[in-house]
């Protein structure tokens, strides 16, 4: 990956500065979506301004869509406009306490294993490469939502082999532990066959979305995940503009 271009001799205020190479980087694509941002005690050090300039700099491009700053994992360039709509991951944690209703996730399946042939199917994925298997399901309101069956490659995220992931489902932890550099993203709908059926509490045969994920890091895959939800409680929707944001009010 090219090395990012943070030169600038024009003189301005630091907080212009930062804020002037970051979006450079970020429109030109030396940083491409999912790149980790340096940490604010980084851009500090580099810039020698305070952390409250920093912090304003990188409030200022989460509104403007430019970054997504998640807490206690940092900031990262954001896909760009209806990409970035399709391409959010959900927290569904968050997501039900917006609901008022209570979360949890349960891990019904963890081993290790090798990749297989169709595994290695996936691109950036080589047959015999260490893996994790997980297989969560996640329940909202006392019901089960989501179904998530991933793989993780422990070539690119080693700390994930002693994760337990008791305190947060897998999606989660890899947020906040796993930088990626591109994704690909897939929605179907499909019939839920008996093993499936079971752990969603739906009858046999009835309709689900799935979604199904795959994420690299230069070249390498980070982990390939299916998302199951019952189709009658769910949908997926997003909203977008061809400009990358929404109009700009006009007064009258």
């Amino acid at each position: 990956m090219p090395q990012p271009d943070m030169t600038d001799a024009a003189p301005r205020l630091p907080g212009e500065r930062i804020r002037g190479e970051i979006e450079r980087n970020i429109l030109t694509g030396v940083w491409p979506p999912g790149y980790r941002v340096p940490s604010e005690h980084a851009l500090m050090a580099q810039y020698g301004c305070s952390r409250g300039t920093v912090n304003k700099v990188l409030t200022g491009l989460a509104t403007a869509g430019l970054i997504l700053r998640r807490r206690h994992a940092g900031s990262f360039v954001a896909a760009p406009g209806g990409e970035r709509a399709m391409m959010e991951i959900q927290n569904l944690a968050e997501e039900a306490a917006r609901l008022g209703l209570p979360y949890r996730h349960e891990i019904l399946r963890r081993e290790l294993r090798e990749a297989r042939s169709d595994d290695a199917r996936a691109p950036g994925l080589r047959a015999g490469t260490a893996l994790l298997h997980v297989l969560c399901r996640h329940w909202i309101d006392e019901r089960p939502y989501a179904l998530e069956d991933r793989l993780i490659s422990l070539a690119q995220v080693p700390a994930a082999r002693e994760a337990g992931f008791g305190a947060m489902p897998p999606g989660t932890w890899l947020l906040h532990n796993a930088p990626w550099s591109e994704a690909e993203h897939t929605i179907r709908a499909l019939g839920a066959d008996a093993a499936m059926a079971g752990l969603l509490a739906i009858a046999p045969g009835e309709a689900c979305l799935q979604l199904h994920r795959r994420t690299w890091h230069a070249g390498r895959l980070v982990t390939d995940v299916t998302l199951s939800y019952p189709g009658a409680r769910h949908s997926f929707a997003g909203r977008f503009y061809p400009t990358g944001g929404p109009p700009t009010p006009r007064k009258a």
